[in-house]
């Protein structure tokens, strides 16, 4: 991120708040954030990106939208997980669409996809 003259404390507040909204689903305001200059890929302590926490929290339209603005949907967290498998953890149906359709590797992470779906008995929604 251009850090436009800001402190390591302030580019900290503002990648925490963009993680917040990210978590709400607030696609509206977080868009604003990636368009200004937040890297959409700008992940937290614990490795987790915009994507994956709006994907966790089942925002299928803060995904797409954060897709549209070239995040990466296979990047995983410290955890190992990804996305997808976030998604198909929460039962977030529409997430996990939004994901496929993006190209969402199926066999990336611990657990990958794959295995989560068929954990939850979720596997239909990984059918072509």
């Amino acid at each position: 991120m251009s850090d436009g003259g800001l402190t390591p404390e302030q580019t900290q507040r503002i990648v925490a708040i963009a993680m917040d909204l990210a978590r709400d689903g607030d696609t509206v305001q977080l868009a604003e954030f990636v368009d200004h200059g937040l890297p959409v890929d700008v992940a937290d302590a614990d490795a987790n990106t915009l994507l994956m926490l709006a994907a966790y929290h089942g925002h299928a339209g803060t995904v797409r939208a954060l897709l549209d603005r070239g995040a990466d949907p296979d990047l995983r967290n410290a955890r190992d997980q990804s996305p997808i498998a976030g998604a198909l953890f929460k039962g977030a149906d529409d997430v996990v669409a939004v994901l496929l359709e993006a190209g969402a590797d199926l066999d990336a992470g611990t657990p990958t996809a794959r295995a989560a779906a068929a954990m939850f008995g979720r596997e239909h929604l990984l059918a072509d």
